[in-house]
Protein backbone atom coordinates (compact mmCIF):
# COMPACT_ATOMS: atom_id res chain seq x y z
CA UNK A 1 0.00 0.00 0.00
CA UNK A 2 1.63 3.50 -1.37
CA UNK A 3 1.16 6.78 1.15
CA UNK A 4 -0.82 7.98 -1.35
CA UNK A 5 -3.88 5.61 -0.29
CA UNK A 6 -3.86 6.91 2.86
CA UNK A 7 -6.77 9.40 4.07
CA UNK A 8 -6.29 12.82 4.90
CA UNK A 9 -9.65 12.24 7.47
CA UNK A 10 -8.18 11.68 11.02
CA UNK A 11 -8.04 7.81 12.08
CA UNK A 12 -7.16 7.37 15.84
CA UNK A 13 -6.62 3.81 17.31
CA UNK A 14 -7.21 2.20 21.08
CA UNK A 15 -5.01 -1.16 21.04
CA UNK A 16 -5.33 -3.33 24.08
CA UNK A 17 -3.97 -6.03 24.89
CA UNK A 18 -6.66 -9.02 26.18
CA UNK A 19 -4.59 -10.45 28.82
CA UNK A 20 -6.39 -8.46 31.85
CA UNK A 21 -9.07 -6.34 32.24
CA UNK A 22 -9.31 -3.08 31.08
CA UNK A 23 -6.76 -0.41 32.96
CA UNK A 24 -7.22 2.77 34.12
CA UNK A 25 -4.52 3.90 32.12
CA UNK A 26 -5.87 2.59 29.00
CA UNK A 27 -9.59 3.89 29.69
CA UNK A 28 -8.49 7.15 29.69
CA UNK A 29 -6.07 6.45 26.45
CA UNK A 30 -9.27 4.92 24.61
CA UNK A 31 -11.32 8.08 25.91
CA UNK A 32 -8.48 10.52 24.92
CA UNK A 33 -8.36 8.86 21.35
CA UNK A 34 -12.36 8.83 20.97
CA UNK A 35 -12.52 12.39 22.06
CA UNK A 36 -9.80 13.47 19.63
CA UNK A 37 -11.68 11.43 16.44
CA UNK A 38 -15.33 12.76 17.20
CA UNK A 39 -13.58 16.73 18.01
CA UNK A 40 -12.00 15.96 14.11
CA UNK A 41 -14.82 13.70 12.75
CA UNK A 42 -13.15 11.15 12.52
CA UNK A 43 -12.94 7.52 13.09
CA UNK A 44 -11.80 5.38 16.40
CA UNK A 45 -11.11 2.16 15.85
CA UNK A 46 -10.69 -0.43 18.40
CA UNK A 47 -7.76 -3.00 17.88
CA UNK A 48 -7.12 -6.17 19.80
CA UNK A 49 -3.69 -7.04 20.34
CA UNK A 50 -3.04 -10.95 21.08
CA UNK A 51 -0.19 -12.13 19.86
CA UNK A 52 0.67 -12.95 23.26
CA UNK A 53 -0.88 -16.53 22.45
CA UNK A 54 -0.88 -17.75 25.92
CA UNK A 55 -1.76 -14.74 28.00
CA UNK A 56 -4.47 -13.41 25.71
CA UNK A 57 -8.32 -14.42 27.06
CA UNK A 58 -11.36 -14.19 25.07
CA UNK A 59 -12.83 -13.02 28.24
CA UNK A 60 -10.70 -10.13 28.82
CA UNK A 61 -11.30 -9.00 25.21
CA UNK A 62 -15.03 -9.13 26.00
CA UNK A 63 -14.53 -7.03 29.13
CA UNK A 64 -12.65 -4.67 28.22
CA UNK A 65 -15.22 -4.10 25.16
CA UNK A 66 -17.98 -3.82 27.66
CA UNK A 67 -16.16 -1.90 30.00
CA UNK A 68 -15.57 0.90 26.57
CA UNK A 69 -19.23 0.66 26.33
CA UNK A 70 -19.97 1.17 29.74
CA UNK A 71 -17.94 4.19 29.41
CA UNK A 72 -19.69 5.58 26.83
CA UNK A 73 -16.12 5.71 24.78
CA UNK A 74 -18.01 3.78 20.78
CA UNK A 75 -15.48 3.17 18.31
CA UNK A 76 -16.38 2.99 14.71
CA UNK A 77 -14.04 0.05 13.50
CA UNK A 78 -13.48 -2.90 15.35
CA UNK A 79 -13.87 -6.96 16.00
CA UNK A 80 -17.28 -6.42 16.19
CA UNK A 81 -17.43 -3.67 13.89
CA UNK A 82 -15.94 -4.35 10.55
CA UNK A 83 -14.59 -1.69 8.31
CA UNK A 84 -12.25 -2.02 5.17
CA UNK A 85 -8.69 -1.81 7.24
CA UNK A 86 -9.71 -5.51 8.88
CA UNK A 87 -9.20 -8.09 10.78
CA UNK A 88 -9.07 -6.43 14.06
CA UNK A 89 -7.51 -8.72 15.75
CA UNK A 90 -3.38 -9.44 15.28
CA UNK A 91 -3.90 -13.19 15.82
CA UNK A 92 -5.74 -12.97 12.89
CA UNK A 93 -3.07 -10.76 11.05
CA UNK A 94 0.12 -12.89 11.23
CA UNK A 95 0.48 -13.84 7.63
CA UNK A 96 0.04 -9.67 7.12
CA UNK A 97 3.28 -9.64 9.26
CA UNK A 98 5.20 -12.57 7.78
CA UNK A 99 4.73 -10.52 3.99
CA UNK A 100 5.92 -7.45 5.08
CA UNK A 101 9.07 -9.62 7.32
CA UNK A 102 9.59 -11.15 4.20
CA UNK A 103 9.89 -7.67 2.18
CA UNK A 104 12.42 -6.32 4.22
CA UNK A 105 14.68 -9.15 4.58
CA UNK A 106 14.05 -9.39 0.84
CA UNK A 107 15.10 -5.56 0.51
CA UNK A 108 18.29 -6.37 2.67
CA UNK A 109 16.78 -4.23 5.51
CA UNK A 110 16.28 -7.38 8.10
CA UNK A 111 17.68 -10.59 8.14
CA UNK A 112 17.62 -14.09 9.58
CA UNK A 113 19.11 -14.59 13.01
CA UNK A 114 20.22 -18.01 13.82
CA UNK A 115 22.09 -17.18 17.30
CA UNK A 116 20.27 -19.68 19.88
CA UNK A 117 18.73 -18.50 23.99
CA UNK A 118 22.49 -19.90 25.09
CA UNK A 119 24.20 -18.08 22.90
CA UNK A 120 22.43 -14.69 23.42
CA UNK A 121 22.33 -14.72 27.14
CA UNK A 122 25.91 -15.33 27.30
CA UNK A 123 26.71 -12.52 25.11
CA UNK A 124 24.24 -10.22 27.31
CA UNK A 125 25.80 -11.51 30.51
CA UNK A 126 29.42 -10.59 28.69
CA UNK A 127 28.56 -7.41 27.77
CA UNK A 128 27.10 -6.58 31.07
CA UNK A 129 30.61 -7.60 32.94
CA UNK A 130 32.09 -5.27 30.47
CA UNK A 131 29.32 -2.22 31.39
CA UNK A 132 28.35 -2.41 27.31
CA UNK A 133 25.02 -1.99 26.31
CA UNK A 134 23.30 -5.52 26.09
CA UNK A 135 22.88 -4.66 22.35
CA UNK A 136 22.54 -7.44 19.40
CA UNK A 137 26.45 -7.71 18.30
CA UNK A 138 25.78 -8.28 14.59
CA UNK A 139 26.76 -11.93 14.44
CA UNK A 140 24.40 -13.06 11.66
CA UNK A 141 23.98 -9.45 9.96
CA UNK A 142 26.18 -10.15 7.05
CA UNK A 143 25.51 -13.57 6.66
CA UNK A 144 25.11 -14.43 2.89
CA UNK A 145 21.22 -14.71 1.85
CA UNK A 146 21.88 -18.06 -0.05
CA UNK A 147 23.71 -19.89 3.25
CA UNK A 148 20.80 -18.27 5.20
CA UNK A 149 18.70 -19.41 2.63
CA UNK A 150 19.73 -23.23 3.02
CA UNK A 151 20.09 -23.31 6.44
CA UNK A 152 16.52 -22.33 7.11
CA UNK A 153 15.79 -25.05 4.70
CA UNK A 154 17.55 -27.63 6.96
CA UNK A 155 15.24 -26.56 9.43
CA UNK A 156 17.56 -24.38 11.53
CA UNK A 157 15.31 -22.50 14.27
CA UNK A 158 15.87 -18.57 12.73
CA UNK A 159 14.33 -15.22 14.21
CA UNK A 160 13.75 -12.05 11.66
CA UNK A 161 15.70 -8.96 13.21
CA UNK A 162 15.53 -5.65 11.69
CA UNK A 163 18.85 -3.98 10.85
CA UNK A 164 19.22 -0.67 12.55
CA UNK A 165 20.68 2.02 10.65
CA UNK A 166 23.38 3.77 12.14
CA UNK A 167 21.62 7.45 12.46
CA UNK A 168 19.95 9.37 14.61
CA UNK A 169 16.12 9.56 14.68
CA UNK A 170 14.13 12.74 15.78
CA UNK A 171 10.55 12.68 16.37
CA UNK A 172 7.70 15.86 16.80
CA UNK A 173 5.62 14.72 19.72
CA UNK A 174 2.64 16.57 20.06
CA UNK A 175 2.62 17.05 23.42
CA UNK A 176 6.23 16.52 24.06
CA UNK A 177 7.94 18.92 21.44
CA UNK A 178 11.07 17.22 19.88
CA UNK A 179 12.15 14.20 20.88
CA UNK A 180 15.43 12.94 19.91
CA UNK A 181 16.76 9.32 20.00
CA UNK A 182 20.83 8.97 19.89
CA UNK A 183 22.05 6.56 17.32
CA UNK A 184 23.46 4.18 19.99
CA UNK A 185 20.32 3.51 21.96
CA UNK A 186 19.49 0.17 20.20
CA UNK A 187 21.21 -2.48 18.43
CA UNK A 188 19.39 -4.98 15.54
CA UNK A 189 16.47 -5.76 17.02
CA UNK A 190 14.00 -9.04 16.41
CA UNK A 191 10.58 -8.27 14.47
CA UNK A 192 9.52 -11.95 14.30
CA UNK A 193 9.66 -14.78 16.57
CA UNK A 194 11.27 -17.78 15.85
CA UNK A 195 7.33 -19.72 16.47
CA UNK A 196 6.57 -17.09 13.30
CA UNK A 197 4.64 -14.62 15.52
CA UNK A 198 5.77 -11.06 15.53
CA UNK A 199 7.03 -8.57 18.45
CA UNK A 200 5.06 -5.87 19.21
CA UNK A 201 7.10 -3.14 17.49
CA UNK A 202 6.63 -4.66 14.10
CA UNK A 203 3.12 -5.61 14.02
CA UNK A 204 1.89 -2.10 15.58
CA UNK A 205 3.60 -0.43 12.71
CA UNK A 206 2.17 -2.33 10.29
CA UNK A 207 -1.28 -2.44 10.96
CA UNK A 208 -0.77 1.39 11.62
CA UNK A 209 0.02 1.77 8.64
CA UNK A 210 -1.72 -0.80 7.08
CA UNK A 211 -5.26 0.67 8.86
CA UNK A 212 -4.44 4.33 7.86
CA UNK A 213 -3.52 5.72 11.55
CA UNK A 214 -2.63 9.43 10.64
CA UNK A 215 -2.32 9.68 14.96
CA UNK A 216 -0.81 7.70 17.19
CA UNK A 217 -2.50 8.52 21.26
CA UNK A 218 -0.42 6.36 23.94
CA UNK A 219 1.16 6.59 27.32
CA UNK A 220 4.26 8.36 27.82
CA UNK A 221 6.04 4.86 28.91
CA UNK A 222 6.04 3.66 24.86
CA UNK A 223 8.00 6.47 23.81
CA UNK A 224 10.83 4.26 23.88
CA UNK A 225 9.31 1.86 21.25
CA UNK A 226 8.74 5.14 19.05
CA UNK A 227 12.66 5.00 18.08
CA UNK A 228 12.33 1.40 17.02
CA UNK A 229 8.74 1.99 14.87
CA UNK A 230 10.22 5.14 12.66
CA UNK A 231 12.90 3.11 12.13
CA UNK A 232 10.66 0.29 10.30
CA UNK A 233 8.32 2.89 8.95
CA UNK A 234 11.11 4.18 7.00
CA UNK A 235 12.38 0.66 5.85
CA UNK A 236 9.09 0.17 4.54
CA UNK A 237 8.37 3.31 2.43
CA UNK A 238 5.50 3.83 4.82
CA UNK A 239 4.62 8.06 6.33
CA UNK A 240 5.08 8.52 9.81
CA UNK A 241 1.79 9.04 11.83
CA UNK A 242 1.67 12.16 14.09
CA UNK A 243 2.20 10.85 17.90
CA UNK A 244 1.23 12.64 20.80
CA UNK A 245 2.49 10.53 24.39
CA UNK A 246 0.37 11.12 27.12
CA UNK A 247 1.54 11.74 30.92
CA UNK A 248 1.99 8.53 33.39
CA UNK A 249 -0.74 7.89 35.90
CA UNK A 250 0.95 7.51 39.15
CA UNK A 251 0.12 7.05 42.81
CA UNK A 252 0.21 9.29 45.58
CA UNK A 253 3.70 7.61 46.30
CA UNK A 254 4.48 9.20 42.69
CA UNK A 255 5.16 5.43 41.74
CA UNK A 256 3.54 4.22 38.62
CA UNK A 257 -0.31 3.29 39.64
CA UNK A 258 -0.15 -0.22 40.17
CA UNK A 259 -3.22 -2.59 42.13
CA UNK A 260 -1.13 -1.42 45.71
CA UNK A 261 -2.98 1.69 44.93
CA UNK A 262 -6.34 0.06 45.51
CA UNK A 263 -8.58 -0.20 42.60
CA UNK A 264 -7.03 -0.05 39.04
CA UNK A 265 -9.15 -1.54 36.45
CA UNK A 266 -12.23 -0.32 35.01
CA UNK A 267 -14.23 -3.17 36.43
CA UNK A 268 -13.53 -2.65 39.42
CA UNK A 269 -14.42 1.16 39.71
CA UNK A 270 -17.80 -0.46 38.11
CA UNK A 271 -18.15 -2.71 40.75
CA UNK A 272 -17.79 0.07 43.65
CA UNK A 273 -20.64 1.94 42.51
CA UNK A 274 -18.73 5.20 40.36
CA UNK A 275 -20.81 6.15 37.59
CA UNK A 276 -19.74 5.90 33.90
CA UNK A 277 -20.13 9.58 33.45
CA UNK A 278 -18.15 10.23 36.70
CA UNK A 279 -15.39 8.34 35.61
CA UNK A 280 -15.21 9.71 32.33
CA UNK A 281 -14.93 13.60 33.71
CA UNK A 282 -12.50 12.54 36.21
CA UNK A 283 -10.11 10.30 33.64
CA UNK A 284 -10.13 13.49 31.09
CA UNK A 285 -8.74 15.52 34.25
CA UNK A 286 -6.00 13.20 34.29
CA UNK A 287 -3.31 15.01 32.36
CA UNK A 288 -5.79 17.40 30.52
CA UNK A 289 -7.35 20.86 32.15
CA UNK A 290 -10.43 22.27 31.24
CA UNK A 291 -10.09 25.96 30.11
CA UNK A 292 -12.82 27.33 32.50
CA UNK A 293 -10.65 25.29 35.06
CA UNK A 294 -13.96 23.65 36.08
CA UNK A 295 -13.60 20.33 37.72
CA UNK A 296 -17.12 18.48 36.99
CA UNK A 297 -18.48 18.52 33.52
CA UNK A 298 -20.27 16.55 31.05
CA UNK A 299 -18.85 14.33 28.50
CA UNK A 300 -20.32 16.87 25.68
CA UNK A 301 -18.27 19.36 27.51
CA UNK A 302 -15.49 17.76 27.09
CA UNK A 303 -16.21 17.42 23.47
CA UNK A 304 -16.33 20.54 22.89
CA UNK A 305 -13.09 21.92 25.14
CA UNK A 306 -10.88 18.86 23.79
CA UNK A 307 -7.40 19.85 22.72
CA UNK A 308 -4.16 17.90 23.13
CA UNK A 309 -2.63 21.15 23.44
CA UNK A 310 -4.52 21.15 26.72
CA UNK A 311 -2.48 17.87 27.37
CA UNK A 312 0.76 18.32 30.23
CA UNK A 313 3.72 16.50 30.38
CA UNK A 314 3.92 15.90 34.11
CA UNK A 315 2.80 12.57 35.47
CA UNK A 316 -0.92 12.50 36.36
CA UNK A 317 -1.47 11.84 40.68
CA UNK A 318 -5.00 9.45 40.77
CA UNK A 319 -6.73 11.05 43.50
CA UNK A 320 -9.32 8.73 44.80
CA UNK A 321 -10.62 11.83 47.26
CA UNK A 322 -11.57 13.82 43.88
CA UNK A 323 -12.80 10.79 42.05
CA UNK A 324 -15.26 10.62 45.12
CA UNK A 325 -16.24 13.99 44.55
CA UNK A 326 -16.76 14.65 41.64
CA UNK A 327 -19.01 11.25 41.32
CA UNK A 328 -20.79 12.61 44.30
CA UNK A 329 -21.38 15.77 41.98
CA UNK A 330 -22.67 13.85 39.09
CA UNK A 331 -24.68 11.08 41.47
CA UNK A 332 -26.71 14.55 42.47
CA UNK A 333 -27.34 15.75 39.21
CA UNK A 334 -29.17 12.61 38.43
CA UNK A 335 -33.09 12.22 39.39
CA UNK A 336 -34.20 10.02 41.94
CA UNK A 337 -35.79 7.96 39.37
CA UNK A 338 -32.19 7.78 37.27
CA UNK A 339 -30.70 6.67 40.81
CA UNK A 340 -33.17 4.30 41.70
CA UNK A 341 -32.68 2.27 38.05
CA UNK A 342 -28.55 2.01 39.23
CA UNK A 343 -28.39 1.33 42.84
CA UNK A 344 -30.77 -2.19 42.88
CA UNK A 345 -27.58 -4.22 42.60
CA UNK A 346 -25.68 -1.92 45.38
CA UNK A 347 -27.94 -3.15 47.91
CA UNK A 348 -28.57 -5.98 49.83
CA UNK A 349 -31.12 -8.66 48.64
CA UNK A 350 -32.98 -8.92 51.98
CA UNK A 351 -32.96 -4.55 52.74
CA UNK A 352 -36.65 -3.22 53.80
CA UNK A 353 -35.84 -0.78 51.42
CA UNK A 354 -37.09 -2.96 48.47
CA UNK A 355 -40.29 -3.59 50.00
CA UNK A 356 -41.25 0.12 50.25
CA UNK A 357 -43.39 2.03 47.32
CA UNK A 358 -41.70 3.95 44.32
CA UNK A 359 -42.63 7.24 46.56
CA UNK A 360 -41.07 6.41 49.79
CA UNK A 361 -38.30 5.66 47.67
CA UNK A 362 -37.92 8.45 45.79
CA UNK A 363 -37.74 10.16 48.18
CA UNK A 364 -35.34 8.44 50.43
CA UNK A 365 -32.59 8.60 47.37
CA UNK A 366 -33.72 12.33 46.98
CA UNK A 367 -32.93 13.02 50.76
CA UNK A 368 -29.31 11.83 51.21
CA UNK A 369 -27.96 11.53 47.26
CA UNK A 370 -26.58 15.16 48.34
CA UNK A 371 -24.51 12.97 50.86
CA UNK A 372 -23.19 9.73 49.22
CA UNK A 373 -19.83 9.41 47.27
CA UNK A 374 -20.95 6.28 45.34
CA UNK A 375 -23.45 4.26 45.27
CA UNK A 376 -23.14 1.65 47.64
CA UNK A 377 -23.20 4.54 50.40
CA UNK A 378 -26.97 4.65 50.14
CA UNK A 379 -26.70 1.29 52.02
CA UNK A 380 -25.80 2.78 55.17
CA UNK A 381 -28.95 5.70 55.25
CA UNK A 382 -31.00 2.91 54.75
CA UNK A 383 -28.96 0.71 58.23
CA UNK A 384 -29.83 4.39 59.71
CA UNK A 385 -33.34 4.39 58.65
CA UNK A 386 -34.43 0.83 59.19
CA UNK A 387 -32.10 -0.10 62.37
CA UNK A 388 -33.81 0.55 65.76
CA UNK A 389 -29.90 1.19 66.97
CA UNK A 390 -28.74 4.39 68.48
CA UNK A 391 -25.65 6.17 67.49
CA UNK A 392 -23.95 5.80 71.20
CA UNK A 393 -21.36 8.63 70.18
CA UNK A 394 -20.22 11.82 72.87
CA UNK A 395 -22.14 14.35 71.20
CA UNK A 396 -25.16 11.54 71.13
CA UNK A 397 -24.77 11.29 75.22
CA UNK A 398 -24.43 14.80 75.57
CA UNK A 399 -28.14 15.44 73.89
CA UNK A 400 -28.97 12.90 75.99
CA UNK A 401 -27.72 14.24 79.00
CA UNK A 402 -29.98 17.50 79.04
CA UNK A 403 -33.11 17.60 81.51
CA UNK A 404 -35.22 18.97 78.29
CA UNK A 405 -34.17 15.62 76.30
CA UNK A 406 -36.19 13.74 79.04
CA UNK A 407 -39.44 15.63 79.01
CA UNK A 408 -39.09 15.35 75.02
CA UNK A 409 -38.57 11.42 75.70
CA UNK A 410 -41.55 10.44 78.06
CA UNK A 411 -44.03 13.25 75.30
CA UNK A 412 -42.89 11.24 72.32
CA UNK A 413 -43.31 7.75 73.71
CA UNK A 414 -46.69 8.85 74.46
CA UNK A 415 -47.07 10.46 71.12
CA UNK A 416 -45.75 7.58 69.16
CA UNK A 417 -48.32 5.00 70.75
CA UNK A 418 -51.16 7.00 69.97
CA UNK A 419 -50.07 6.90 66.57
CA UNK A 420 -49.30 3.15 66.27
CA UNK A 421 -52.92 2.63 67.79
CA UNK A 422 -54.31 4.90 64.73
CA UNK A 423 -52.48 2.36 62.33
CA UNK A 424 -50.28 5.53 61.23
CA UNK A 425 -47.54 3.45 59.07
CA UNK A 426 -44.92 6.81 59.31
CA UNK A 427 -44.93 10.29 61.17
CA UNK A 428 -45.80 12.88 58.85
CA UNK A 429 -44.46 16.38 58.72
CA UNK A 430 -47.41 17.67 59.56
CA UNK A 431 -47.78 15.29 62.97
CA UNK A 432 -44.22 16.19 63.49
CA UNK A 433 -44.78 19.89 63.31
CA UNK A 434 -47.47 19.45 65.91
CA UNK A 435 -45.25 17.90 68.35
CA UNK A 436 -42.76 20.64 68.35
CA UNK A 437 -45.14 23.48 68.65
CA UNK A 438 -46.74 21.48 71.81
CA UNK A 439 -43.25 21.03 73.04
CA UNK A 440 -42.25 24.57 72.77
CA UNK A 441 -45.85 26.29 74.13
CA UNK A 442 -46.49 23.63 76.45
CA UNK A 443 -43.18 22.65 77.86
CA UNK A 444 -41.18 25.69 76.94
CA UNK A 445 -38.22 23.83 75.37
CA UNK A 446 -37.03 25.84 72.81
CA UNK A 447 -33.79 26.33 69.98
CA UNK A 448 -30.72 24.04 70.41
CA UNK A 449 -32.46 22.07 73.15
CA UNK A 450 -35.91 21.40 71.29
CA UNK A 451 -34.73 20.41 68.17
CA UNK A 452 -31.41 18.67 69.01
CA UNK A 453 -33.31 16.61 71.44
CA UNK A 454 -36.09 15.73 69.38
CA UNK A 455 -33.63 14.28 66.44
CA UNK A 456 -31.65 12.33 69.11
CA UNK A 457 -34.60 10.67 70.44
CA UNK A 458 -36.73 10.23 67.36
CA UNK A 459 -33.25 8.92 65.37
CA UNK A 460 -31.02 7.97 67.78
CA UNK A 461 -28.16 10.23 66.22
CA UNK A 462 -26.92 13.38 67.19
CA UNK A 463 -26.57 14.86 63.74
CA UNK A 464 -28.57 14.31 60.39
CA UNK A 465 -30.22 15.28 57.13
CA UNK A 466 -33.68 17.34 57.60
CA UNK A 467 -35.26 16.05 60.66
CA UNK A 468 -38.97 16.19 59.28
CA UNK A 469 -37.90 14.01 55.93
CA UNK A 470 -35.79 11.86 57.59
CA UNK A 471 -38.72 10.94 60.60
CA UNK A 472 -41.37 10.96 57.70
CA UNK A 473 -39.26 8.08 56.10
CA UNK A 474 -39.07 5.79 59.17
CA UNK A 475 -41.81 3.78 59.86
CA UNK A 476 -42.93 3.98 63.64
CA UNK A 477 -42.28 0.57 64.60
CA UNK A 478 -38.47 1.47 64.33
CA UNK A 479 -39.30 4.46 66.13
CA UNK A 480 -40.93 3.09 68.80
CA UNK A 481 -38.19 0.12 69.28
CA UNK A 482 -35.49 2.93 69.48
CA UNK A 483 -37.43 4.64 72.21
CA UNK A 484 -37.83 1.53 74.58
CA UNK A 485 -34.01 1.10 73.98
CA UNK A 486 -32.77 4.79 74.51
CA UNK A 487 -31.58 5.08 78.03
CA UNK A 488 -32.25 8.28 79.47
Amino acid sequence: MSDKDRTMTVRVRFAPSPTGFLHIGGARTALYSSVFAKKNKGTFVLRVEDTDLERSKKEYEESQIEDLKWLGIEYDEGPDRPGDCGPYRQSERIEIYKKYAKELVDKGLAFPCFCTDEELDAKRKKAEEEKRAPHYDGTCRDIDPEVAKARIEKGEKFTIRFKVPKKTITVHDLIRGEVTFPDDMVGDFVILRSNGLPVYNFCCVIDDWLMKMTHVIRAEDHLPNTMRQVMIYEALGAKLPEFAHVSLLVGHDRAKLSKRHGATSVTMFRDQGYLPEAMVNYLSLLGWSHPDEKDVFSKEELLLHFDLKRLGKAAATFDMVKLGYINGQHIKGLSSKEILKQIDKFLPKDTAFKTQDSSWQEEFVDLFKEKVDTLPGFSSFIEDIFNSDVKDDEAFKEVLSWETTSKIKEYLINKVSEAKEEGLPFLTPELLDEYLTTLKKEHKIKGKNLFKGTRAVLTGRAEGPDLKRFVALTPLDVISSRLQKMSI
